[in-house]
């Protein structure tokens, strides 16, 4: 009887050490999975980083160029104005005389 307790004592701590053992094991795999998605994640943020940057130059590219059109077409309306205002002194000129 003795025997059998120290048998099924011994069979259990190995089975326990198994046990512990295949956990560790899992554990480093799930970690390994892990690590490896988190360096795909770090890629991806870099790309959107890229992205964002790239975005926000042609942004800034595409306010210059409204902003220049602004400037011309104020330019144009007071040049328009003017020709305006000249055409309608012509006028009255001719119409007093």
């Amino acid at each position: 009887m003795n025997n059998t307790v120290q048998t099924a004592i011994k069979v259990s701590a190995i089975t326990l050490a198994m046990v512990v053992l295949s956990g560790c094991a899992a554990s480093n795999d799930r970690l390994d999975a892990l690590e490896t998605q988190h360096g795909l994640m770090e890629q991806e943020v870099a790309a959107a980083k890229s992205s964002a940057a790239s975005a926000q130059q042609s942004a800034d590219s595409a306010q210059a160029a409204a902003d220049a059109a602004a400037k011309a077409a104020n330019e144009s309306q007071a040049c328009c104005d003017a020709t305006n205002e000249k055409v309608d002194r012509m006028f009255e000129r001719s119409q007093s005389k």
